[in-house]
């Protein structure tokens, strides 16, 4: 799958893909992707956004899909164990995965303005902290990068 990043595209094709790839990813593993955790993932891919766990909530018990914490927590931890999602620290917050089935350091870019999140792809461990790393003897095994600042339309609204 291509990052979006902050550009316009096709909305309804990205979902589409994402969650065929999900469900096919389910299959070849043995997986069991719920109607639960197929909406949770759904409703990530629809937003394009992080998303709090509680807000996922509110939408699931909406739909009838349940209204207690551990409905969303177990789903999210299911997709985030699987790769279909990542935590996004700073925000306390839940976005799709743009690189499902790719072994990848995600890098979020968070608009500070906006609050708009993109996926990209780093290389933590053959930069920089992969060298400080490897001068310690230290095995990097899981990084994740957050970066904060301005997309690209906050940006040029801020411009002067």
């Amino acid at each position: 799958m291509v990052s979006i990043g902050f550009e316009k595209h096709d909305h309804a094709v990205c979902v589409s893909d994402a969650l065929s790839a999900a469900e096919q990813y389910c299959a070849a593993h043995k997986l069991q992707l719920t109607k639960v955790r197929h909406r949770v993932l759904e409703i990530l891919l629809g937003q394009h956004r992080a998303m709090g766990a509680y807000e996922i909530l509110d939408q699931l018990s909406a739909e009838g899909m349940g209204s207690q914490p551990p409905v969303a927590y177990r789903a999210l931890d299911f997709l985030v164990s699987n790769g279909f999602a990542h935590k996004v620290e700073k925000l306390n917050a839940y976005i799709a995965c743009s690189y499902p089935g790719e072994v990848h350091s995600p890098a979020f870019m968070i608009c500070r303005a906006c609050g708009a999140v993109v996926e990209a792809q780093s290389r933590v461990a053959t930069g920089t902290l992969g060298d400080a790393a490897e001068a310690l003897g230290f095995q990097i095994e899981k990084t994740v990068v957050e970066a904060e600042g301005l997309c690209p339309v906050c940006k040029s609204e801020d411009a002067p």
